[in-house]
């Protein structure tokens, strides 16, 4: 066979092309590749108290870094939460297991957030959690559970609460709530009203007779109560911080969405189930979970809405609630 003759040029260009596909080749895997934590960042990772756990940053990094990349997040922060983490330490001392992340800033802070307390239906199921630590975890409806997963946060609304008395004056309480927005098992979020908000609530409520309140109903009376801060205690299956923690970060969130990762996902319930019915030694962020918790709780477990949800239908149905009763008239 006889061999053709390339001209130079040609030879040249083909080298050429074929270096820049190269080049280009090399530049896409390295685009794929996770980006590594910054320096100031890695310092802050560990399973130590006012720190943030490997596997818990690594996946709150990938929510973010995709929302800013297709465009939904130009916020510079973003959360992350750790519900395997005690919420009370003792000595009236709280855990640090909710994350503000600012890279842009260099800024990480760790602040105490409560976890759903679940239920205990008597004599058909108990899906209820102490203070401490969170064995239960689920998406159903009226669970009252944390779900975790990825989520976004979506728009605020400020309502008024009540009065209450602050010494010899009567103050104003208005608790603002952050609408989330989920994904996969949390997609759900919205429909079980699943947000942010301070631990903050007015306690045995009474009407009393204020018309000149701008708050006041058609007959003048308002709400008045015991302002009760329950930051170390249990939500509803929301995210809830401390009041003074809550003022830093709604003001972040407001008119500028982000990102909120919460472990443990069902799939990492379900790996720590496994290991410890192997008798294998949880290691790694394959089967991360909090020493101290899970020494308490023994074994987690996750309650799917499809088979929790049915349960608690039939036990409302079995126990009805009793027909709301109008608040009492306040008796001084």
């Amino acid at each position: 066979m006889r061999l053709r003759s390339v001209p130079l040029g040609a030879a040249i260009f083909c080298l050429v092309a074929t270096l820049a596909a190269l080049t280009a080749s090399v530049s896409s895997f390295a685009a794929l590749r996770p980006s590594t934590v910054p320096d100031w960042l890695q310092r802050h990772v560990g399973d130590g108290e006012g720190q943030i756990s490997q596997v818990v940053l690594e996946r709150a990094r990938a929510l973010y870094q995709k929302k800013v990349s297709d465009g939904s997040v130009s916020n510079p922060c973003y959360f992350a939460m750790d519900a395997t983490r005690p919420g009370d330490l003792g000595n009236n001392v709280l855990g640090q297991r909710y994350y503000v992340i600012c890279e842009a800033k260099q800024l990480f802070r760790a602040v105490s957030s409560g976890h759903g307390g679940g239920r205990n239906l008597k004599g058909v199921a108990d899906f209820s959690n102490g203070r401490r630590c969170a064995k239960n975890f689920g998406n159903a409806m009226d669970s009252e559970l944390t779900a975790g997963g990825a989520y976004m946060t979506a728009e605020t609304k400020t309502s008024f609460k009540g009065y209450y008395r602050v010494g010899a004056q009567n103050a104003v309480f208005m608790r603002t709530f952050i609408q989330f927005d989920g994904e996969g098992e949390a997609a759900n979020a919205r429909e079980r009203v699943i947000g942010g908000h301070p631990a903050a609530i007015l306690k045995g409520l009474c009407m009393r007779k204020n018309p000149q309140s701008s708050y006041a109903d058609h007959d003048g009376f308002v709400p008045f109560g015991k302002l009760v801060n329950y930051a170390g205690g249990r939500s509803n299956g929301c995210t809830s911080w401390s009041p003074a923690d809550a003022e830093q970060i709604i003001p972040m969130v407001k008119n500028s969405p982000t990102t909120l990762y919460i472990y443990p996902e069902s799939r990492d319930i379900a790996a720590v189930v496994r290991a410890k019915a192997a008798g294998q030694a949880l290691s790694g962020s394959a089967t991360y979970w909090n020493a101290s918790c899970l020494k308490e709780i023994g074994t987690p477990k996750f309650w799917p809405k499809k088979s929790l949800e049915p349960i608690i239908a039939q036990y409302k149905k079995d126990h009805p609630a009793p027909p709301p009763q109008p608040v009492p008239m306040c008796k001084d």
